[in-house]
């Protein structure tokens, strides 16, 4: 594929991946009962591995890149969709991009959130995976990569606290059953 359309993939791809968090955005959100901010860390750190995975020269924009690679990327970008797309869905005004819990905050287990517990998350390592199998270049993709999966984790584990301390066994329950953010990972 000819180097100007691995920018146009890209595009797409984020574009097709962003538009969910836009049209399903919440109207109106019920009070905000608690939030933690301390889950800044792991949007920050998540921003550097996504940044580690995309940056570089012009030289490697300019290279041309294999068929199979798009074809990985599509693939992987595709998981991201199918997460990001069912999952904003399931969460109506409960979807926030803080860590937090609204006044009436419902435990979500329905939908993507029956398959992992964290599907918005899932999405996001999907869609860094997918600009990975498209342009991700050594050393810096496995460094992207693991920073990425430390801010996911940093998230991950403070929103679980703050659904634990809401509802408690039914949020224990559904934890045992039900994987983080990968299927085969519990």
């Amino acid at each position: 594929m000819n180097a100007q359309y691995k920018v146009l993939v890209l595009f797409v791809v984020w574009l097709a991946w962003v538009l969910p968090f836009a049209i399903y955005r919440p109207k109106h959100q019920a009070g905000i009962a608690k939030t933690d901010r301390r889950a800044i860390w792991g949007v920050a750190l998540q921003g550097i591995g996504f940044f580690c995975v995309f940056i570089h020269g012009p030289a490697t924009w300019r290279e041309p890149v294999a068929w199979w690679r798009v074809a990985l990327c599509l693939t992987l970008a595709g998981f991201a969709w199918a997460y990001a797309w069912t999952s904003i869905r399931e969460l109506g005004p409960q979807w926030r991009i803080q860590a937090g819990l609204n006044q009436e905050h419902k435990l979500v287990t329905t939908g993507a959130y029956k398959v992992v517990r964290h599907p918005i998350y899932a999405s996001m390592l999907w869609l860094l995976l997918a600009g990975i199998a498209l342009v991700g270049t050594l050393p810096l993709w496995p460094v992207g990569l693991a920073l990425s999966i430390l801010g996911l984790e940093i998230r991950m584990h403070i929103e679980d606290g703050l659904l634990r301390e809401r509802f408690g066994e039914e949020f224990e329950t559904w934890k045992r059953r039900t994987p983080a953010y990968f299927p085969p990972i519990r």
